[in-house]
């Protein structure tokens, strides 16, 4: 247990180095969550003046802005810290050492938490004294929507991740579009009801939909929906546990294929 925590750390220190050599790289992870929150913000001003729904719900559509660049940045931090080893060659190298598959795999989830916190953080900060909303005033519910989206992310990081070790950089696409399949499905801008009656077991599948249905109730009502909170949490268990099976499958395929050494540019 020990060397394998010593093995994760030593994969998120190699981050570290990254990090700390290239500013532009933090800048990169904050500079779109910023850009949506201030054009969302613009819009929820200008829909509290002229909408008496969003005025009784302010901060809806900011607090939405938000919470979706939780999964985005989970899965993109997730699938770009793959894709850095892969541009850079170096899976060949990390794989000599003594480092296992599912150490990769969680050392790649950290890193999905660490880069979303630093392209969000800021943006909600941000939002403080541009647009008087806060979204730390949910309180302990913002942990359970933080946690339950990022828990997606790592879901969807890890079929990326599979799909990559299959089929090496010529599925890169994918981890950069396939999160945005769910959006109009997960009831991020408006409630499930609008969706057509036949795509709405489809969003209910989803836990992105449980948790922005939570999000509305606690912002709108004042109110936790534990039972949300429940379904998110179970279909997050089944997606990782599919995830992390479909990753660990993908990447013993791939190291009986040698494939990992031509997964690379």
């Amino acid at each position: 247990m020990t060397d394998s925590l010593q093995r994760i750390s030593a994969m998120l220190l190699r981050h570290y180095y990254l990090f700390r050599g290239s500013w532009t790289r933090i800048f990169d992870l904050m500079y779109w969550p910023v850009l949506q929150m201030v054009i969302w913000g613009f819009i929820t001003v200008f829909l509290n003046q002229h909408s008496n729904w969003f005025a009784q719900a302010a901060g809806v559509l900011i607090g939405a802005v938000l919470l979706w660049d939780v999964l985005v940045r989970a899965q993109f931090g997730f699938t770009l810290s793959l894709l850095e080893e892969m541009w850079s060659r170096n899976l060949a190298n990390l794989f000599v050492a003594p480092l296992r598959p599912y150490e990769f795999g969680l050392s790649l989830m950290a890193m999905g938490i660490i880069r979303s916190a630093i392209g969000v953080v800021p943006a909600a900060l941000l939002a403080i004294p541009l647009f008087h909303y806060s979204i730390f005033e949910m309180g302990l519910p913002l942990i359970a929507f933080w946690s339950m989206l990022i828990m997606l992310g790592w879901s969807i990081g890890l079929g990326i991740a599979a799909l990559l070790f299959r089929f090496g950089l010529a599925a890169e696409s994918y981890a950069w579009a396939s999160i945005f399949l769910i959006q109009p499905v997960s009831g991020v801008w408006y409630p499930v009801d609008v969706l057509p009656g036949w795509l709405q077991p489809v969003a209910w599948a989803l836990p992105t939909t449980h948790v922005f249905e939570g999000m509305r109730a606690v912002l709108i009502t004042g109110t936790f929906r534990w039972d949300l909170f429940a379904s998110a949490f179970a279909l997050n268990i089944l997606y990782l546990g599919l995830g992390f099976g479909a990753f660990l499958f993908a990447f013993a395929r791939a190291r009986q294929r040698g494939q990992l050494l031509q997964s690379s540019e």
